[in-house]
């Protein structure tokens, strides 16, 4: 029992020491947003690599959300007679909940393990111990622009998401299963709110990103300098990524909506 006792304290302090670490990291990317700002290329480049590359998933994964949402939805409400809120149904999911909550599980699959093993590379190598030996911050030169292009990559990417989604419903909804097409878009029109729904939503995938970018950074950075250290770091930014999403959306969830 006092071997397990010890064990549990170990790896507690183990788990805080390592929170706190993290934390010093993020201010410590927080202090160098401004170099970074006055030298955009390196922020557009990351952007490319982080956002751009991840158009085509983001796409084809929405656009099938949406079409499983419809023909679910579909089924579900003619039970009760009101297909013609097929649309409301399926924008109300997607920009509350899915959107978000995917896009973000996908961002870190895709975006999050690459920037996780780009810098646990780097740190392999000696390529960032070179960098402060020439005098060159590595979390200004390589850390920041990469975090900064995960932050506004990741609320692009959940809303074109969201609006595939809505679009793969029409597909659906309209195309296959005969809805209205005015009584779709309409009834989302008058049902979808703006600043309850639509913003709710953005507010939820600004905090993804920025949870889920840092903690892929920051795995990259701390990780064992071996072959075995980086494919570690990897696969537990993909783990703790999700978990954090997932807690976060139980939590924004319920501080936005609890109410109502």
């Amino acid at each position: 029992m006092m071997d397990f006792l010890q064990r549990l304290g170990v790896k507690s302090l183990g788990v805080l020491e390592r929170l706190g670490r993290g934390t010093v990291f993020f201010f410590n990317i927080l202090v160098s947003v401004p170099s970074v700002l006055v030298r955009p290329r390196l922020l557009f480049a990351q952007m490319y690599s982080v956002g751009v590359l991840s158009f085509s998933l983001i796409v084809i994964s929405g656009l099938f959300v949406g079409m499983v949402l419809a023909l679910q939805g579909f089924y579900t409400l003619s039970d009760f007679g009101a297909e013609g809120m097929l649309g409301v149904m399926v924008a109300a999911s997607l920009v509350r909940e899915l959107g978000p909550v995917v896009a973000a599980l996908l961002f870190a699959g895709r975006a999050g393990s690459a920037l996780t093993a780009e810098i646990g590379l780097m740190k392999a190598t000696e390529q960032l111990s070179g960098m402060e030996m020439m005098a060159v911050d590595p979390v200004a030169r390589i850390i920041t622009p990469r975090f900064l292009a995960g932050l506004l990559s990741m609320p692009l990417l959940a809303s074109l998401f969201s609006a595939i989604g809505v679009l793969g419903g029409y597909f659906i909804g309209v195309g296959l299963l005969g809805i209205d097409e005015g009584g779709y878009w309409s009834q989302m029109q008058a049902k979808i709110d703006f600043s309850e729904d639509i913003l709710n939503g953005l507010i939820k995938s600004v905090v993804f990103g920025l949870v889920v970018t840092w903690i892929a950074v920051f795995e990259g950075y701390d990780a064992v300098p071996t072959s075995e250290g980086v494919s570690r770091a990897t696969t537990q930014t993909v783990v703790h990524s999700a978990f954090a999403v997932l807690l976060l959306d139980f939590i924004l969830t319920a501080l936005m909506f609890g109410d109502n």
